[in-house]
């Protein structure tokens, strides 16, 4: 088996190559370089060093993923075949070097691959700019923003801005974490003599430099005028909150506490969703967030968990209970998938039959909620009326067993039935898939309008309501269930 060497060709200065490298690449039996648009390349050719490229490779893959793959396996092939080969990249080789990774993962342990650094266009960079690294920075391939995130707290480099196509991307990306008139450095050639070229300009503007090329990055310094918060910012906001100079209020809450507030900001959520303000569903999401964080930072200073716990949590538990997305388990409807979920939660906790899934349902629910959640789960393993028909008639067959006992003195009879009567009727918003405690909570409503109906009418003919019989309040009522003061009141 051959040998391969991994050489850095540096920012673009031959200056800046180190002896070593240098006498590595004069006495190279095979010299590939990754490509041959660089500011060495040409000091190399004068000095007579024979070398191959694997520019036509760019020119013939289709993406960047593929050219590197390609790469890659051309030096692997090579070493295969018993030769020693020396790969030569621009910068240093583990500094964005998407080829060499993948060599360093192909190779095994017949083929020895050693690595020789240089000065890499990190260094250049942050000299150009003479900006201090302690602080923090980020490198990010600009062909894999998809996967690598900016950080706005601390400065980006962004590498491989190739050409102002690329640029455009970046830009629509970046501008989904600064502002649009962040100050950004665009600067070429880092570092090379009378090659080297920089320019701050407003992040808006970066897809108009006509200069950018394939020595081409993008220094972002730290924002000071952040465009969105993040949980980092939440969660430290909850711990000064909570912390010694905090709020009294705050600092006493406990999880027994903050449980009305629970329920009561998912409420407003609903309300929000129900109104279509999409103002109102940012707000009262944010305070549902912050019950969140709220119980995390308890957990936190209690040392039984934190918000990390909760998310990594929270994720693992996704990924298992979709194991119709992630795993072999096939799902093509959403019955499908449900019935999924509901196989994977079973094994993850345990459970060894379907009534202990309806047992783990939450006590605390609204008894439609979870009555609509029983049949629910109940019907996922058949238990279920073929059609809404016969879920209608047992709403018929309770309302007549209700009838039978509801002038009687047998209370606990009476409760019965009326139980049965309105399960019965959750069946069949279910079929019909209505939520029952949304349907209900918008009957309520239209109630309570109607009725403010009744008595403004009433108190404009100079009545009150309590002295009126109940012929006149209904008779009024009557007159509400035509009057168009509800968008949504047909009936």
């Amino acid at each position: 088996m051959g040998k391969i060497i991994i050489v850095g060709l540096g920012p673009g200065d031959y200056q800046s190559l180190t002896t070593k490298v240098e006498d590595i690449l004069k006495n190279a039996e095979n010299l590939i370089l990754r490509t041959v648009k660089h500011p060495v390349v040409e000091k190399l050719q004068d000095m007579g060093i024979r070398f191959e490229s694997c520019d036509d490779i760019y020119d013939s893959a289709e993406s960047f993923e593929e050219v590197y793959e390609k790469i890659s396996q051309r030096i692997i092939d090579k070493a295969l075949e018993g030769k020693n080969v020396v790969y030569a990249v621009p910068g240093h080789p583990l500094a964005a070097e998407k080829s060499v990774e993948l060599i360093l993962s192909k190779a095994n342990e017949n083929i020895e691959v050693k690595i020789e650094g240089a000065m890499s266009f990190i260094d250049a960079i942050t000299a150009s700019l003479k900006i201090d690294i302690s602080s923090g920075l980020k490198i990010i391939d600009a062909l894999s923003m998809d996967r690598q995130r900016p950080d706005p707290d601390c400065g980006n480099i962004i590498t491989q801005v190739y050409n102002r196509f690329i640029a455009s991307e970046v830009k629509l990306i970046l501008m989904d974490y600064y502002n649009d008139d962040q100050k950004i450095c665009i600067i070429r050639a880092a570092g090379v003599e009378n090659q080297e070229k920089m320019e701050w300009i407003p992040l808006y503007q970066l897809d108009t430099i006509e200069w950018v090329d394939y020595l081409t990055s993008i220094y972002i310094p730290p924002a000071e005028n952040k465009k969105f918060k993040t949980m980092d910012d939440l969660v430290e906001l909850m711990e000064t909150l909570r912390g010694e100079k905090g709020c009294p209020w705050d600092k006493k809450q406990t999880h027994e506490t903050l449980k009305p507030y629970l329920l009561e900001e998912c409420y407003e959520v609903i309300d929000a969703i129900e109104n279509g303000d999409i103002d109102e569903m940012i707000e009262e999401l944010g305070d549902l967030l912050l019950q969140v964080v709220f119980h995390c930072q308890i957990g936190k200073e209690s040392g039984y968990f934190n918000i990390n716990d909760v998310i990594t949590f929270l994720v693992h538990k996704l990924v298992s209970r979709h194991p119709h997305v992630f795993g072999d388990i096939k799902a093509d409807d959403e019955s499908g998938a449900l019935k999924s979920w509901e196989a994977s939660k079973k094994d993850e906790k345990k459970m060894e039959t379907h009534t202990e899934i309806l047992r783990a349902i939450p006590k605390a629910m609204s008894a439609l909620i979870r009555s609509y959640k029983v049949q629910e789960k109940a019907a996922l393993v058949g238990f279920d009326w073929p059609d809404v028909e016969g879920a209608m008639a047992k709403v018929e067959e309770e309302f007549l067993e209700l009838k039978e006992v509801y002038k009687t003195s047998n209370n606990g009879k009476i409760e019965e039935e009326i139980g049965d009567l309105i399960f019965a009727v959750v069946n069949v918003a279910r079929f019909l898939n209505v939520q029952p405690e949304l349907a209900l909570s918008k009957t309520i409503e239209k109630f309570i309008d109607r009725f403010n109906y009744i008595e403004e009418m009433a108190l404009k003919d100079g009545n009150e309501l309590e002295n009126m019989t109940l012929e006149e309040m209904d008779s009024l009522w009557n007159r509400a269930k035509t009057h168009n003061f509800n968008k949504n009141d047909e009936n």
